[in-house]
């Protein structure tokens, strides 16, 4: 969900998906085993040193728990002054919550954080921890931040097992909002070339996505991490997980400091205990409250945000979700007994450009469609919308729209295309029109509600309250529309840019 270089501050961006796929997801499996699994899950934990003093308050068994997981590139015996934070993520496991709670932090927040010598340094949060690793994080989050957070474990992961493990897991089926290019022969950005479009990421290209903050901000930055890890925990089955168990492990606990408590037997057995009860729970994206907005002090650009909506985030961080309680979408799949009229507040007509995305598309190997209506202010990424990213250095041709086959989890060919439409270019806003042969897709695995508008009968995907994705099944494939990274298109528009699909090519 950030225009900085990587050449700032020497960072090597780092990403979460190990801690949440095996501290998390892989205790899942593991919370009923034996003494010895433990024992040999204790080892592997312990390949690197615990966090010494670690700032951390040990929890009662069965009682909630607070993980602060940091994505580092501090490397084992080498200075902290010389390591970075990239990634500050809260995830918060309660057993009476339906939900698995998670929260990212801005590394761009702007803190006082505290020093040794009882003085202050104004900066951004992710200073703190090459002043002072992880324990100082948590006490400038303490001091700065949430002044009731109280954190349970701490998962500091160093990334250069990243793209092994994203290997391991079978790579990851993701959607691609837009073109994300950069070459560093050119600027002094980190290097990345991934077309739009629904598609499976493996390591190096997985790792360059999450990184990615070249033309965007640290909140899309951030959705974009939380949509990764959401379809990782999605689309990583138990059977893949028991068979791939020890390899994982090795490759986190190579890679990975955690507080000393999660180097016990006896530590592990609460943390994997509480994730039982989690097994299966959706991940509940709690947005950071900024005001999307990053402002100049010297040369460096900042983000801040009102104390009263950090206190208002964190409550809403730390209070169970009660299943469709508060506004939150069905638990289970209903069927409207009637059909409902289409929405078009917020809409505006769009036929005719859809008509000009077909034929640029130049033959989908599929039926196209596309909507009829477009969210008013938005429009379709081109080979002339100057605002859509492609790279300044290469052609444009080809990158909007774009027809591609795509390789189903089975390995077969599928027809695809997507049509890529540009809400807010300067704050990362892109929904997106799929189409595919591919009829069930890993994203389309459990709606949450059906619902018959119109003539059609669409499936939705909510991700707590926001309407995530829209899909329409017909027998010659399956069609969609993905919300912004952010959630920008509010649930009428989602359902009724969906139910405006018409048959274009």
């Amino acid at each position: 969900m950030s225009l900085i270089p990587s050449s700032r501050g020497g960072a090597v961006w780092r990403f979460v998906l190990a801690a949440v796929i095996v501290v998390i997801a892989a205790a899942t499996t593991t919370a009923v085993a034996g003494l010895l699994q433990f024992k040999q899950i204790a080892k592997y934990v312990s390949a690197t040193p615990a966090i010494k003093q670690a700032r951390v308050v040990i929890p009662n068994p069965g009682s909630p728990q607070t993980i602060l997981i940091l994505g580092s590139d501090h490397r084992a015996g080498a200075p902290q002054s010389s390591a970075n934070t990239d990634t500050i993520m809260l995830v918060r496991l309660d057993a009476s919550s339906s939900t698995i709670n998670v929260m990212s932090v801005p590394r761009d927040l702007m803190v006082d954080i505290p020093l040794p010598d009882d003085g202050v340094e104004t900066a951004k949060i992710n200073a703190a921890y090459s002043l002072g690793g992880p324990n100082l994080v948590v006490k400038t989050l303490q001091e700065n931040v949430f002044p009731e957070l109280e954190v349970n474990h701490i998962v500091d992961i160093n990334f250069t097992g990243f793209v092994d493990l994203v290997n391991a897991i079978g790579c990851v089926y993701t959607q691609v909002d837009h073109r994300y290019y950069n070459n560093t022969a050119y600027t002094d950005y980190s290097s990345i070339d991934i077309e739009p479009g629904y598609q499976k990421l493996c390591g190096t290209a997985a790792l360059s996505y999450v990184r990615f903050r070249h033309t965007d901000n640290d909140l899309v930055r951030e959705a974009r991490q939380q949509d990764f890890i959401r379809e990782a925990k999605d689309q990583y089955g138990q059977t893949r997980l028991i068979e791939n168990r020890d390899k994982l492990l090795k490759i986190f606990g190579a890679h990975t400091r955690t507080d000393p408590d999660l180097h016990t037997i006896d530590g592990l057995i609460n943390l994997f205990d509480l994730v039982a009860f989690s097994d299966g729970h959706a991940i509940k994206q709690i947005p950071f409250p900024t005001a999307n907005i990053a402002y100049m002090v010297g040369k460096e650009d900042y983000v801040t945000a009102d104390s009263g909506a950090e206190l208002a985030a964190f409550n809403r961080f730390m209070t169970p979700t009660v299943a469709g309680a508060g506004g939150s979408a069905p638990s289970a799949p209903t069927t409207a007994p009637q059909p409902a009229r289409a929405p078009t507040a917020g809409l505006i007509p769009a036929l005719a450009e859809g008509k000009l995305q077909a034929a640029a598309l130049g033959g989908a190997g599929m039926p196209v469609y596309a909507p009829k209506l477009l969210a008013a202010g938005s429009e379709y990424c081109s080979a002339t919308l100057a605002n859509c990213p492609t790279g300044t250095e290469i052609s444009t041709v080809g990158a909007y729209p774009r027809a591609y086959v795509l390789s189903t989890s089975q390995h077969h060919p599928a027809a695809a295309y997507q049509m890529t439409v540009m809400l807010n270019a300067t704050l990362g806003q892109y929904y997106d029109v799929q189409g595919t042969t591919w009829q069930h897709p890993p994203i389309l695995a459990d709606p949450t509600e059906v619902r018959v508008v119109g003539r059609k009968t669409l499936d939705l995907y909510f991700e707590g309250a926001k309407l995530d994705l829209v899909a329409w099944h017909i027998p010659e494939g399956v069609y969609w529309i993905s919300n912004t990274l952010t959630d920008n298109l509010d649930k009428e528009q989602m359902i009724g840019l969906a139910a405006s699909l018409t048959r274009v090519s």
